[in-house]
């Protein structure tokens, strides 16, 4: 009697395995996503942020340099591209570390450590953050074709390098702003770090789109969407190789 009592207790102390498999992280990411979500459409800190500075920004240029819009020289083209995606990556950098850092501030870092795996984690962050600049860039690109009078000569094109511009920011910032989380800098920490990755992407999305400013058709800009993707599939796989072992630190 008494050893088959203390081969029950054995057994019901015996903890079970957590759950595994694909379709387990991709329903933990899902709801991270969505917590993510509510959270921001509940305290708008992030999506504030990234509009009032690509808001700003936009209206600066246009008072400034309006007249580029007129233009159609190659110069005034690139000059154009440049101008949008520079109000697109210091936006980026000033809201795209809140995912990470809202859980630092929350406390909420070690409850969602024991509630999801990292590669969950990092899924889930990475949607929310591709959500938050895909939204930026539309804002911001819609701005600048009024207030700078810019004529899109393809816009399937245009669109392409956008989205494709966007996941190359979110691919190398999701990672740095779970490094940067407990920092005490975090802003400045975080451009400093995320800077030297995005230069050879702002350099390409930067030609890309100046390439879609002109009547070109869409096989004219595979080139740099080819090398953002390339960028985007190598940093993507690297940031989810390392972020365990940041997440975990």
């Amino acid at each position: 009697m008494h050893e088959s009592m203390e081969h029950e207790t054995s057994i019901i102390d015996i903890p079970a395995p957590p759950p595994s498999g694909i379709g387990v992280t991709l329903r933990a990411a899902w709801a991270i996503f969505r917590k993510d979500l509510a959270c921001e459409l509940r305290t708008r800190y992030a999506i504030n942020t990234l509009l009032l500075f690509a808001i700003s920004a936009t209206t600066a240029v246009s008072l400034g340099v309006g007249f580029l819009g007129l233009r159609r020289t190659e110069e005034a083209l690139l000059i154009q591209s440049a101008l949008l995606w520079v109000a697109l990556l210091f936006a980026a950098l000033n809201g795209l570390s809140r995912s990470f850092v809202y859980e630092e501030e929350a406390r909420t870092l070690a409850a969602l450590r024991l509630s999801a795996s990292p590669t969950a984690v990092f899924l889930g962050k990475f949607c929310f953050n591709l959500t938050l600049i895909l939204v930026l860039a539309l804002v911001t690109s819609l701005l600048f074709i009024v207030l700078l009078r810019v004529k899109v000569g393809s816009p399937l094109a245009f669109s392409a390098i956008l989205a494709t511009g966007g996941l190359a920011l979110t691919s190398a910032t999701t990672i740095i702003a779970a490094i940067i989380a407990r920092a005490s800098f975090k802003g400045a920490l975080f451009a400093v770090l995320a800077f030297p990755l995005l230069v050879a992407p702002l350099i390409i999305a930067i030609q890309g789109t100046a390439q879609s400013l002109e009547n070109v058709a869409v096989d004219v800009v595979f080139g740099p969407i080819r090398f953002l993707l390339a960028y985007v599939v190598v940093t993507f796989i690297a940031s989810l190789i390392l972020f365990p072992f940041v997440w975990e630190a």
